[in-house]
Order: structure tokens, then sequence, then C-alpha cells
């Protein structure tokens, strides 16, 4: 009987299948996705696997998941290649889609409309405007040229740098012999 039941627990049960019986049952599984210049795996979750690109946080990601109706829980090598496509295309229109409170490049400065920057452009855009700050030579252009903290952070005990952070023990020693020597020298 004590046989019987090791040998139950060691044969794998029907509903927990290793990945590889998976993959096998899906001949065409891409293990690498690639959207919007971003290769993403492509056994994550599609809703998961969408926050990958920069610029698509959860909530976006869930969003268009709803629009092209599609399972957010799918794994995203699971989908097909028109699927894929459809997602593209959502992602380079997304500011067609989704309202002007979503997007994260609100009034534009140099057009001055509400975008929505996706992949390359927001590292493009963020490097534009700190160089913008500097040279108008505004507070937060100044403290990115010195490479402080630019938002109001505390910088006298945290985020400090250097090869000496706080007083050496043998720096200490000298300067409190020097300094006892000097005050002995002025009692004479």
């Amino acid at each position: 009987m004590a046989k019987k039941d090791k040998a139950d627990k060691e044969a794998p049960s029907e509903d927990k299948k290793p990945k590889k019986a998976i993959e096998e049952e899906n001949p065409d599984f891409k293990f690498l996705v690639r959207l919007i210049n971003t290769d993403i795996d492509g056994h994550r979750p599609l809703y998961l696997a969408l926050t990958k690109v920069t610029g698509v946080g959860r909530r976006l990601a869930l969003k268009i998941v709803h629009d092209l109706k599609l399972d957010a829980r799918a794994r995203i090598g699971d989908l097909s290649d028109e699927e894929i496509d459809r997602i593209t295309n959502t992602l380079e229109n997304i500011h067609t889609i989704i309202p002007a409170w979503m997007m994260n490049r609100q009034k534009d400065f140099d057009t001055g409309d509400d975008l929505h920057l996706i992949g390359t452009e927001v590292m493009v855009s963020r490097k534009d405007d700190i160089n913008r700050f500097k040279k108008i030579r505004s507070y937060k252009g100044i403290r990115h040229e010195r490479g402080y903290k630019v938002r109001g952070q505390r910088s006298k005990s945290n985020g400090r740098t250097g090869l000496t952070l706080g007083v050496s023990r043998v720096k200490a020693v000298a300067a409190a012999k020097a300094a006892a020597a000097a005050g002995e020298e002025k009692k004479e």
C-alpha cells in the first residue's frame, strides 16, 4: 500500500503540466516577442508583458487589452502574428484611444498638444527637457548640472558620494594631537 501511494505522488497530475508540455501544445509559441523596439519574454501574461514597453503602465496595458478584446492572462507568446500587429498599431496610435488625463506628456512644451510618448521617445524628450532647463539656467537645470538632488530631497546626510564619507579615525586623531600641541604652545 505504501509503495502505491509513493508512486501516485511521483506521477505528475494532469492539471499541472510541465512547461515543456505546455509549449509543445502550441507549435507557434514565440519565446521572444518584439514590440516597439522592446524584447519581451513570451511566458509573461499579456497585461504584464505590455508594461515592459517604456511608457506603458499596468492601467494603460489593461486598457489596451480590454479595447482589443484579448485575454489579459494569456501568455504573449501564444498570440498570433495578427494579434501582435494589432497591439503594435494600437501602441503607435495610443493618443487616439486614451483620454487626455491619462497621457504622460500633457501640454507639450514645443507643440502645446497632449501626447503619450512610448519607447525611446520618452528618453529623448526627457533629455531635451533637462537640456532646456540647463540652457535657461533654472534652479532644476543648475541642480542637474551639479549632480545634486533636484526635487527637494535631503542632501546633507543622504545620497552622499565621494571617496571619504564622514571623518576618518586616523585624520581625527592626528587633528586632535595637533590641536593639543597648539594649545600647549599657547600656554607657555
